[in-house]
């Protein structure tokens, strides 16, 4: 898998992993930073992983990515200087290796990370695994329980 930046013409395969519009997806990929896994055999549009093919288009002048070429995705913004997950999908492995890029940039910068998951999503070891600790609970989403986690650089993982 590989993980790049997110390009609307990755909008339809997103909008396929939440259920939402494509129109609100190219919202979120233009508002927030939005990383997305793609297999390894998704094809050689973007082989540097720079949104660029080897003919120099940019991959928003290309066709939609395919659905079953991303693997996952993480979108995530800056508030207060803390940086939230503001959405995380896929599968477990892609999940686990997204949530790196929140940490990571947070960690450059000097910031947490914070996130709010559901309860009964895969998510949830994905988070644990690369350093995340629950600390407390969350709202309810459409109605389900959901937890609030915490990435802190300064006290190592």
């Amino acid at each position: 898998m590989r993980v790049r930046d997110a390009v609307e013409a990755d909008a339809a395969a997103l909008g396929s992993m939440t259920g939402r519009p494509q129109s609100v997806v190219r919202d979120m990929i233009h508002d927030r930073s939005v990383r997305v896994g793609v297999t390894d055999d998704a094809g050689p549009a973007d082989a540097a992983g720079d949104g660029a093919d080897q003919a120099g288009r940019s991959a928003d002048d290309d066709a939609d990515t395919p659905v079953d070429a991303v693997a996952g995705f993480v979108a995530f913004d800056v508030r207060d200087g803390v940086v939230h997950v503001t959405n995380v999908e896929g599968d477990p492995d892609a999940v686990r290796r997204l949530f790196e890029e929140p940490v990571r940039f947070a960690t450059r910068e000097g910031m947490t990370v914070e996130a709010v998951l559901p309860t009964d999503g895969t998510a949830v070891d994905a988070a644990e695994a690369v350093g995340f600790v629950a600390a407390g609970s969350g709202p309810r989403i459409d109605g389900a329980s959901t937890t609030r986690y915490r990435f802190d650089p300064e006290e190592g993982v």
